[in-house]
C-alpha cells in the first residue's frame, strides 16, 4: 500500500518555517501585483516567481511516497547436548525406559536419541566433556549427525582422568552459548546436561548461573542410580563397553580403602545446577526416559514460529518539482537576458 505524504528532509521545525517564508514570498508578490507596485513586471514574470517560491516552498517539505512492507521473522529452537564422558559413566547401573542394566553412557546415548526425536524443527549442537570441554559438533539442522556422534561417545581412559569435575563444561558452554546468541538472538536455545553429577574433584564447584542469561530454557539428565557400581579400569583406546566384558576386568580403586571404588549419582548435584540455571532435573530409571519428563511439554512450546512485523518507510520524490524549478530558472534567465538586450 502507497499514498504520498509530505517529510522534510531538514524535519518540521526547520522545514515548516523555511516553506512558509518561501509561500510568504509568493503571496508578497502577488500583492504587490495588484495594488500595482511592481513597476515595469509583466503579467508573465509575476507568475513566473510565484510559480518559484511556491514550487521551492514545495520542495522544502520533501514530498514523499510511503510504502508498507511486510517482514516476517523465524523464531527457531537451538538444542545443545552437553555429555559426560568421565570414566564414571563406564558403570553399569543405569536404566533407561526398561528393567534393562546398561552403562550410564549407553543411557546417555538413548536419551540423545530422545532429544533429537522431540525436536523435530530445531538445529542442534553437541558438547562432550570429561577432564574438559569439547565442541564436537557446531549448531546443525542436520539431527542424524548427533545421533551419530553419541553412538561414537566413549568414556576418558583412566591414565588422563583426574577426578570428576561437573563444571568441566562450564567454559565450552558459555562460549558456544554466547555466540548462538549473539548470531541468533530471536531463536530459544535449550540446554540438555547429561551426567551422573558425581563430583569428586576437590576443587570447589563453580556455578551453572552464568548460563541463564543466554538460555531459554535447561535441563539436568542423570543417569546411573543412588545405589552406584564399580568404576571399570579403562585402557587407552578402549571404549566402555569392552572395558566391562570379561571376568578379568580390572576396576578403578577407592585410595583410602584400597577396594575397588563405587561411584553413585549424584542427584543433589543435579538438582542445584538446575536450579542455576533456571532449569529442571530429569532423572532417568527403569520407568522413566527423557520423553517422558518435563523436556517433552517444553518442546512443544517451543517450536518454529514465524512472527510477521509490518514497517513503513517513506521515499522522498523532489524530482518532479526540481525539473518544474529548472524550467522556471532558465525561462527567468531567458527573459533576463532579452530584456538586458532591449536596454542596449
Amino acid at each position: 500500500m502507497t499514498s504520498l505524504t509530505l517529510s522534510p528532509a531538514l524535519g518540521w521545525p526547520v522545514g515548516g518555517p523555511v516553506a512558509a517564508l518561501m509561500a510568504l514570498f509568493a503571496a508578497v508578490e502577488i500583492v504587490r501585483r495588484a495594488r500595482g507596485l511592481s513597476g515595469d513586471e509583466t503579467t508573465a514574470s509575476c507568475v513566473r516567481r510565484v510559480l518559484m517560491c511556491l514550487v521551492a516552498a514545495l520542495m522544502v517539505l520533501t514530498p514523499s511516497v510511503t510504502s508498507t512492507t511486510t517482514s516476517r521473522a523465524v523464531n527457531a529452537t537451538d538444542v545443545v547436548v552437553a555429555v559426560d564422558v568421565t570414566g564414571s559413566m563406564a558403570v553399569t547401573d543405569a536404566r533407561y525406559g526398561s528393567d534393562e542394566t546398561i552403562t550410564r553412557l549407553d543411557a546417555a546415548r538413548r536419551a540423545v536419541d530422545d532429544v533429537t526425536a522431540m525436536y523435530a524443527d530445531a538445529s542442534f549442537a553437541a558438547v562432550r566433556f570429561g577432564a574438559s570441554g569439547t565442541l564436537d559438533v557446531p549448531l546443525t539442522p542436520d539431527a542424524p549427525a548427533i545421533r551419530n556422534w553419541a553412538s561414537t561417545l566413549a568414556p576418558e581412559a583412566t591414565s588422563v582422568s583426574a577426578g570428576s569435575s561437573i563444571d568441566a563444561p562450564l567454559d565450552q558452554l558459555v562460549s558456544t552459548l554466547k555466540q548462538m546468541r549473539d548470531q541468533h538472538p530471536d531463536d530459544a536455545i535449550v540446554l540438555y546436561l547429561i551426567t551422573d553429577g558425581e563430583q569428586t574433584s576437590t576443587r570447589t564447584r563453580r556455578t551453572f548461573s552464568t548460563l541463564r542469561s543466554y538460555l531459554t530454557d535447561a535441563f539436568t539428565v542423570g543417569v546411573g542410580s543412588t545405589e552406584g557400581g564399580n568404576i571399570p579400569m579403562i585402557a587407552d583406546g578402549v571404549s566402555g563397553s569392552n572395558a566391562s566384558s570379561g571376568t578379568d576386568q580390572q576396576w578403578v580403586t577407592d585410595p583410602d580403602t584400597g577396594q575397588p571404588g563405587v561411584s553413585k549419582m549424584d542427584e543433589g548435584n543435579l538438582k542445584d545446577i538446575a536450579d542455576e540455571m533456571g532449569g529442571s532435573y530429569l532423572p532417568t530409571s527403569a520407568s522413566k526416559t527423557v520423553r517422558d519428563g518435563m523436556s517433552a511439554k517444553a518442546s512443544k512450546e517451543w517450536k518454529v514460529t514465524t512472527t510477521t512485523k509490518s514497517r513503513t518507510r517513506a521515499t522522498p520524490v523532489v524530482w518532479p518539482l526540481a525539473i518544474a524549478m529548472a524550467v522556471l530558472l532558465a525561462w527567468e534567465a531567458g527573459a533576463q537576458f532579452v530584456l538586458s538586450r532591449r536596454l542596449i
